[in-house]
C-alpha cells in the first residue's frame, strides 16, 4: 500500500549463451578421458559457472521500489479541512510523512476498482470513488532506495458515515495509523504530504 510498498518480482535464472559451446566442446573432449557420466557432470558445472559469472543484472524489487515504475491508486478523503492519511517514518532521512491511503493497481484493474479493493484491505472499509483529480509522477528516494511510481488521486467518501466520527484508524495489512490531518499543516510545511504536488491540488476548506 505505501509509499513507499510492496511487491516481490520471481526469479528468472537466465544462463548465460557463452556457457552452451563451452560445454559442449568440454563434453565431447572428455567424454574420451573420462566416460560420459563425468564428462556431463563437468559440462553441467561449466553453465552453472557461465551464468554465475555472465549473466545479465536482474531488476531489484524490494517493497515496490527498484526499476520498476508502480502505478497506484490513492484516495483523497476529506473532513472538513482535514485530510485522512497514514504516517510513515524513512529512518535514514529521519524523515516522518504523511500520504494518502490506497496502493497498487493490478494488471486488469481500473484505478478506481483498485481503490475500493485497498481500502476493504486495509480499513475493512468501503469507498465510494468519484472524479479523478489528477497523475502525478513521483520519482522518491525511501529508506535510501530510489522509487518511481505514476499516482492516480481520485476524490473519495466513507460508505459509512460513522467512519468520519473516528479519529485514528489501524491499518490491518500494515503496521501503521491513518488519521485526520489538517492540510494547513501540510501547506506550512508543518507536515510532510506524499505524493509531491498533492498539496497544491488542495483546497483548505472542502
Amino acid at each position: 500500500m505505501h509509499a513507499q510498498s510492496t511487491g516481490s518480482d520471481e526469479a528468472v535464472i537466465d544462463i548465460s549463451p557463452w556457457s552452451y559451446p563451452v560445454a559442449g566442446v568440454v563434453v565431447v573432449a572428455a567424454a574420451g578421458q573420462l566416460g560420459l557420466g563425468w564428462a556431463l557432470l563437468l559440462g553441467v558445472v561449466i553453465v552453472v559457472l557461465g551464468w554465475v559469472v555472465l549473466r545479465d543484472g536482474k531488476p531489484d524489487s524490494v517493497s515496490g521500489m527498484g526499476s520498476t515504475i508502480r502505478p497506484l491508486a490513492l484516495g483523497v478523503i476529506r473532513r472538513g479541512g482535514a485530510l485522512l492519511v497514514f504516517e510513515g517514518h524513512d529512518e535514514v532521512k529521519d524523515e516522518t510523512f504523511y500520504r494518502p491511503l490506497g496502493g497498487g493497481i493490478e494488471f486488469g484493474e481500473t484505478g478506481a476498482e483498485a481503490l475500493r479493493r485497498e481500502f476493504r484491505e486495509e480499513l475493512d472499509a468501503d469507498v465510494e470513488v468519484g472524479e479523478r483529480i489528477e497523475v502525478l509522477e513521483n520519482v522518491f528516494v525511501s529508506e535510501g532506495r530510489t522509487g518511481h511510481e505514476i499516482v492516480f488521486l481520485y476524490d473519495a467518501q466513507f460508505a459509512d458515515p460513522n467512519l468520519y466520527a473516528r479519529e485514528e484508524f489501524k491499518i490491518l495489512d500494515d503496521d501503521s495509523t491513518a488519521r485526520w490531518v489538517d492540510v494547513a499543516d501540510f501547506r506550512n510545511g508543518t507536515k510532510i504530504l506524499y505524493p509531491k504536488g498533492l498539496t497544491e491540488l488542495l483546497s483548505p476548506e472542502q
